[in-house]
């Protein structure tokens, strides 16, 4: 895909990993949309994106899992820059705890977030990608979408749905010119799960990583699909 000019929405956009698959976007010369629950934080990654040179941006306050606000964000990635080309859906919260100790609200919010959320994103994106002729549908999963383990069930449930999902979407959508992809990383240096990004931590992968993943993946050849990325560190703590 030729990237100048295209247009991307990226949920969860502001930070960690979003704001950097963001970031590469941008230079790369798409106009790019994100969404994000808070507005202080999307307006200063507005700020920060603005100063680079390519791509032009916005963004809107989206829960994704409310449809109503994720039909707002496509009317507004519709109307500003007047079409879609991709989509990553990177939106996505972790909360570790033991079946048992879960409430279940907090188990909902997990799936809600990063199963709903993506199928509401998709469920937009497709006829509009449709009406240009083809587009590309970039989903952040995990490899917990493959390896569980304990204090993870929620989000366990919520990985290895996405990445069926994900693979369920791609067949039905090739014939359109749309592609879907799922990433898997490993540890990523960022605030998820509470976590506070550190130099101490640099045998992690960090967002630049995935943005290049996403980079790569739009500018391969149309006639391949390459539809599951893996990547994890390359030198993890010896156990």
């Amino acid at each position: 895909m030729e990237l100048t000019g295209k247009t991307a929405i990226v949920t969860g956009g502001t930070k960690g990993i979003g704001l950097g698959i963001a970031e590469a976007l941008v230079k790369a010369g798409v106009n790019v949309c994100l969404s994000a629950r808070s507005r202080k934080e999307i307006d200063e990654a507005l700020l920060a994106l603005t100063a680079l040179k390519g791509g032009g941006v916005t963004g809107i306050v989206a829960d994704v899992r409310v449809y109503t606000q994720i039909q707002a964000l496509f009317e507004l990635t519709a109307s500003h820059f007047g079409g879609l080309d991709i989509l990553v859906n990177n939106a996505g919260i972790g909360m570790f705890q033991t079946v048992e100790e879960m409430s279940s609200d907090d188990f909902r919010s997990v799936v809600e977030t990063n199963l709903f959320g993506v199928f509401y994103c998709c469920h937009e994106a497709i006829p509009l990608m449709r009406s240009r002729g083809g587009g590309y549908i970039i989903n952040i999963s995990s490899l917990a979408g493959t390896n569980a383990h304990p204090k993870m069930a929620a989000y366990n449930a919520s990985k290895f749905g996405l990445n069926g999902f994900s693979e369920a979407l791609m067949q039905e959508v090739r014939h359109d010119g749309i592609k879907v992809s799922y990433i898997m990383p490993g540890s990523v240096n960022t605030e998820f799960g509470g976590d506070t990004p550190t130099t101490d931590q640099d045998w992690q992968l960090r967002p630049e990583d995935i943005a290049q993943v996403v980079i790569d993946l739009l500018r391969h050849d149309n006639r391949a699909l390459v539809s599951r990325v893996e990547i994890r560190p390359s030198k993890p703590p010896k156990k």
